[in-house]
């Protein structure tokens, strides 16, 4: 499947250096920084350097050194924030949205990581 990736996206422009962001931690592949509309006391945003526009773009399209860099970068940001639940951490929510019927805001795939508070369920039923 061929996925259009938009270089004008937010993200390609904090990536580029032409919008601030409070980063959290940077690898070789990887950028994490704080969401500007945090849903928790704990909001970061985790995202490839590469131009991906969602997590399955990534899976198979990504070389395996961008995938476990940002694997590794990620589970590095969740000990960062101190909520990881080996090391005492109450938990964390992960979301990743995908195209329109998964309400993806930005075209560069981005996971969520949510956390330092009880986050109730993610979906209600019905």
């Amino acid at each position: 499947m061929a996925y259009a990736y938009d270089s004008e996206n937010i993200f390609a422009k904090i990536l580029r250096g032409e919008i601030p962001n409070d980063t959290v931690l940077e690898s070789e592949h990887t950028l994490a920084f704080r969401d500007i509309h945090p849903q928790a006391p704990e909001h970061v945003l985790v995202i490839p350097k590469g131009p991906y526009v969602t997590h399955d773009h990534f899976a198979n399209e990504a070389s395996d050194a961008e995938i476990v860099d940002f694997t590794r970068t990620y589970g590095r940001v969740c000990d960062l924030l101190g909520v990881s639940p080996g090391d005492g951490g109450g938990g964390f929510r992960s979301i990743a949205n995908a195209g329109q019927d998964g309400v993806q805001e930005v075209p560069h795939f981005h996971m969520h990581i949510l956390g330092g508070r009880p986050l109730g369920r993610m979906l209600q039923p019905g």
